[in-house]
């Protein structure tokens, strides 16, 4: 990992003073000019690892969420966690979810923090008040990937050297976008990965491997299988998704 934070610390990324994430969406890989509801369905059937359409019913859903007005890594967020819970549980050939609309409360439930904290950065402190500052939905996120970070420390002492790296460099800042958080995330665990003795590495990228569909196309391919090797490593590291 020598030299990698510092290859995506790009404008746009954290707060003032700290290095910059690279804003570039990393849940998926469609063109910049796409639609929210095109990153939904994107997303979804990649996650999914079937199909290639989603239904009239779906289809009304992501048009409802479409109009809360949340950035669309809110809604992958929710999608994602629902897979991941489903996916262990998955039988071999069927897809990780059956519709969209069985990750309606947890989609739900994240636009819901998204919108509370967004609604508490925008009220004015009151002077005289010591309540402490309200925070934004990236930093609730950073603080838990920090906090599962350390833990993993006390389960895991042979990765120590390697979390402690990970909150002096790429977890030094947090970041001010949500892409840019599914971004540092995804470093975190990579790097994680790569700190394995090699057994156990390629235990987790055959884990990751499992279930994936030939009949996608290759950029879903990409983000579905993204997105299974985040959970293996979650998994082999007994981490909750952050």
């Amino acid at each position: 990992m020598h030299g990698g934070p510092q290859r995506v610390w790009e404008a746009g990324g954290c707060s003032s003073g700290c290095p910059a994430w690279s804003g570039r969406r990393i849940m998926s890989l469609l063109p910049e000019s796409a639609s929210f509801e095109e990153l939904v369905q994107d997303y979804f059937l990649a996650v999914r690892g079937a199909g290639l359409m989603l239904s009239a019913l779906d289809t009304e859903l992501v048009t409802a969420w479409a109009q809360e007005g949340v950035p669309f890594e809110v809604v992958a967020r929710g999608i994602s966690r629902s897979a991941e819970k489903a996916l262990w549980d998955a039988r071999p050939g069927e897809p990780v979810l059956r519709s969209l609309r069985a990750c309606r409360r947890q989609v739900e439930t994240e636009i819901r923090k998204y919108r509370d904290l967004s609604a508490g950065q925008g009220e004015e402190a009151r002077p005289a008040s010591k309540k402490r500052p309200a925070r934004s939905w990236e930093e609730v996120r950073h603080a838990r990937l920090c906090t599962a970070l350390r833990a993993l420390t006390e389960r895991e002492a042979a990765l120590a050297p390697r979390v402690h790296r990970l909150l002096d460099t790429v977890l030094a800042c947090v970041p001010r976008e949500p892409s840019a958080m599914d971004q540092q995330e995804a470093w975190a665990l990579m790097a994680l990965l790569r700190a394995l003795p090699f057994p156990e590495r390629r235990s987790v990228w055959r884990d990751a491997r499992t279930g994936e569909q030939q009949l996608m196309t290759a950029r879903a391919r990409r983000v579905a299988r993204r997105f299974r090797l985040q959970a293996a490593v979650r998994r082999r590291l007994d981490m909750k998704e952050t």
